[in-house]
């Protein structure tokens, strides 16, 4: 194997070449997060008979320009292609592959690159796609990821170089740090300049890489874990992409993949990704793909793996009030995301409704959808669905998530979409849920004014009523036990 560093269009390069006289396809990765820490990676490519080239985006690390995320991605990997496919050392073919943000760059190349078909990749491979400034700064509702948000841009924002963890070294120094408003002051009070925060906020177009995926005309592997923030980008990008042949594997990870599995991961949910996907461009460059739509769902706490797209039959569950028929969203007292734990005294802060313990196991595959009838006297209002199962020695474990916002919200019946589920629930699971006003601090506190809430300077508490009689869970539950398929054989079909 031999390596070297160049510059394309003053983009740091580093290409990894197998042994051999060639030539070779190529894998292509461009990532914000510093190419050399994907030299193992490269290295692993390259054994397997690719040529490796990684690349530092613009304005970050080694390359030169300016750093404006999800701005200049389609351009400049475009100028990469072009060069990629122009060395001696390559057949002409190469995958573009990526994870997280450069699963977003290895998107735009296949779907919005300008050059035709030198600048366009012959398959891809992402991973957790971060799809676009909006896509991942707000839920489809439109309630502001803050947390998440926020992390990202202390940590890489506006900056050559990353230092991550910088939220979680500022929150320990000022645990108040996210309260203060408005949230576009965030910058000064991390100490660091971070002009495009406030840009962040005005994208509003979610939804463009996956509209122009109906066009797409390569073959497509998409991973993703149910605990990412970006599952349902995920699914919604395999069913949406029109190539050949496209591959979707979802396990029980969160968004680092197998690096973070997640609690109901079992030892059948452990993959050799980079095996698979090198075994996976190797067929889809050869067009030895079958055509259509297949891949794998892990069924987590069963340790099995299930085809993707499987979807049990709907199971409407009505729950038990345990209190809060009326409760006060108070954003200067939000439910916080990051506590399972439920007050027991007080003025109630959310309703709680819970069912019995199950009888038997319940495999839940599928959509989960709350329907109510509720009120709020305030024009803007947003509700935050979270379903936690109980185990039988009192854990508790988030399963579900949904935030809807309203505006000037009317007495009627409305749903609230809260993702999709694939686990084994054991018998003796008691379902929670709970209907709050707040998910704070993974997401921003409506103000109830009906401003931004990211420019917002006051905040107000919202009064709430829900009818309990309104109000159904509907949970996708296989009807008999499923039989385990192996995930490798339905993605290299």
């Amino acid at each position: 194997m031999t390596s070297f560093a160049t510059a394309v269009k003053g983009l740091a390069t580093d290409a990894y070449l197998p042994d051999g006289a060639g030539p070779f396809p190529a894998v292509l990765i461009r990532t914000p997060y510093d190419r050399t820490r994907h030299a193992a990676e490269a290295r692993g490519w390259a054994r397997r008979g690719f040529a490796a080239v990684v690349q530092d985006v613009r304005g970050r690390f080694a390359s030169a320009g300016e750093w404006r995320p999800y701005e200049n991605e389609a351009a400049d990997g475009a100028v990469t292609a072009r060069w990629i496919r122009r060395q001696p050392w390559s057949d002409g073919r190469y995958v573009a592959v990526g994870a997280s943000y450069a699963a977003h760059c290895a998107l735009v190349l296949a779907l919005e690159a300008e050059g035709g078909a030198e600048a366009r990749p012959d398959a891809v491979i992402a991973a957790v796609p971060a799809l676009g400034a909006a896509d991942t700064a707000r839920e489809p509702s439109g309630a502001e990821r803050l947390l998440a948000r926020a992390g990202w841009w202390a940590a890489h924002g506006d900056r050559r170089d990353s230092e991550e963890g910088a939220l979680e070294k500022a929150l320990a120094a000022d645990p108040g740090l996210l309260t203060r408003l408005p949230l576009t002051g965030l910058p000064g009070r991390l100490g660091r300049g971070l002009p495009s925060w406030t840009g962040l906020w005005k994208q509003r177009e979610r939804g463009r890489l996956v509209s122009r995926a109906a066009h797409a005309d390569v073959p497509l592997l998409a991973v993703g874990g149910h605990h990412d923030h970006f599952a349902g980008d995920t699914l919604a990008l395999w069913r949406a992409w029109g190539g050949p042949s496209v591959r979707l594997l979802l396990g029980p990870w969160a968004h680092g993949l197998v690096a973070t599995p997640g609690p109901d991961a079992g030892p059948a949910h452990r993959l050799v990704l980079g095996e698979l996907y090198a075994r996976w461009a190797h067929r889809a460059l050869a067009g030895g793909l079958s055509p259509g739509r297949r891949g794998a769902s892990a069924l987590g706490s069963g340790d099995l793996w299930l085809p993707a797209g499987t979807e049990g039959e709907p199971h409407t569950r009505r729950l038990r009030l345990l209190h809060g028929t009326a409760f006060t969203a108070d954003p200067d007292r939000p439910v916080r995301s990051d506590d399972l734990g439920v007050p027991t005294g007080g003025v109630p802060d959310r309703c709680l409704l819970a069912t019995p313990p199950l009888p038997r196991p319940v495999d839940a595959v599928g959509p989960v959808r709350l329907r109510l009838r509720a009120t709020a006297d305030t024009p803007s209002a947003d509700w935050a669905a979270r379903l936690v199962a109980l185990a039988p020695d009192g854990t508790a474990e988030r399963l579900a998530l949904g935030v809807l916002r309203r505006e000037e919200p009317a007495d009627d019946e409305f749903t609230v979409e809260m993702g999709r589920l694939t686990r084994r629930l054991p018998a003796g699971t008691r379902l929670r849920l709970e209907i709050a006003g707040h998910h704070f601090p993974a997401h921003a506190r409506n103000p109830h004014t009906g401003e931004d809430p990211v420019t917002a300077g006051r905040l107000l508490a919202s009064r709430r009523r829900v009818d309990p009689a309104s109000v159904t869970l509907t949970l996708h539950v296989l009807p008999s036990r499923p039989h385990s398929i192996d995930p490798a054989k339905e993605i290299l079909r």
